[in-house]
């Protein structure tokens, strides 16, 4: 609560005509909040957007294709390329916020900047939120997800009828119509490296932050066989807790001479740190920490080809309500699917 006091705001120590004022820096406040970008979508998904209302079929190929020796002068045979075509369900949220004219009015206290930059965090935490529950296999009503585990079926996560949201290949997933032979590894081979959601290594049994070094190896192996390159790792802050306790994960890199400065917890280390979100390495792979991810799964991913087929029919926007017995107000919202289309390119670890 700010009071009234001897530091007189904007409507009677500088302006005559405060409403003028005031309008305009509220217009002004909301266009800067009209574009935006997510940090988990980045990471996740390439961004598609759309003009057009309701669902979205998007169409993606999948590796069908093979060279045939020929003789000279010959024409080889035809080939088609292999598509997958699915229905992403676009689904709309938003958020109505409102401040009081007097707030406005107050050169010393912005409700208005608050209450946007609030609204702008909740956008970003459902959208992370979203992701992450996708991406995991947890179940949520809100955003439509199910659940999935370690025992699941591949023939209950390859059709988007039967999980929505798409996921990585589960139990058998040489039962399901997805899986390829890459490079001298067979259909049975693939079959054989098992599932992309499987239990963790470690014996613990509390199911909290479990994590073992042979999870990671197995990710790598099973993601390296399919032509991927892991090069993330997503866990909660209870692994990350778990990940402290490992001599080598945190060991410095350097501890003389010009190397202080970029050991682990010198000041060069902590502002990178701070900036990128990476807070340390494994066999090479950066570990980020996001407090959305359950403490019972981490995640193995190459980040370089994107899971998630995220669209967007309309980016963040802020449209100015009509004021009102003197409070003014906005709504903010976002309508968006997604869907998660590359299996291969992440593991999930479960611990629960």
């Amino acid at each position: 609560m700010v009071a009234a006091g001897t530091n007189p705001g904007i409507a009677t120590s500088q302006l005559s005509g405060t409403a003028n004022r005031v309008l305009i820096d509220y217009k002004d406040a909301i266009q800067d909040y009209k574009v935006t970008d997510m940090p988990v979508v980045s990471m996740f998904a390439e961004r598609f957007t759309t003009d057009t209302g309701g669902d979205v079929d998007i169409t993606f190929a999948k590796p069908s294709m093979g060279l045939e020796q020929i003789e000279e002068g010959a024409t080889p045979a035809y080939q088609h390329t292999d598509l997958r075509n699915e229905r992403v369900s676009v689904k709309e949220f938003g958020i109505a916020i409102g401040v009081t004219r007097r707030m406005l009015e107050d050169s010393r206290f912005s409700e208005m900047e608050l209450a946007l930059n609030e609204a702008r965090k909740a956008v970003e935490r459902h959208i992370t939120k979203h992701f992450v529950y996708a991406v995991f296999g947890i179940a949520d009503t809100t955003f439509g997800t199910t659940a999935i585990a370690a025992a699941t079926a591949e023939t209950a996560l390859e059709t988007f009828a039967d999980n929505p949201h798409g996921g990585f290949y589960g139990a058998s997933p040489s039962s399901g119509t997805r899986l390829y032979e890459y490079g001298n590894y067979s259909t049975s081979d693939l079959n054989t490296l098992g599932s992309h959601y499987f239990a963790s290594q470690d014996s613990d049994s509390d199911g909290l932050g479990d994590i073992d070094l042979t999870d990671i190896t197995k990710a790598i192996e099973l993601m390296a066989a399919k032509g991927m390159t892991p090069d993330t790792i997503l866990v909660s802050p209870t692994h990350y807790k778990t990940l402290l306790n490992l001599a080598d994960f945190t060991a410095p890199f350097g501890t003389t001479g010009t190397d202080r400065e970029s050991s682990k917890g010198g000041l060069d280390y902590v502002n990178s740190t701070s900036s990128s979100g990476i807070v340390g390495q494994l066999y090479g792979l950066n570990v980020l920490v996001n407090p959305f991810v359950p403490n019972t799964r981490c995640g193995i991913f190459d980040m370089k080809t994107k899971p998630v087929a995220y669209v967007e029919r309309r980016g963040l926007t802020v449209e100015e309500a009509n004021p009102g017995f003197g409070i003014t107000g906005s709504y903010m919202s976002m309508r968006y699917g997604l869907k998660v289309i590359r299996p291969e390119a992440g593991v999930i670890v479960i611990s629960d």
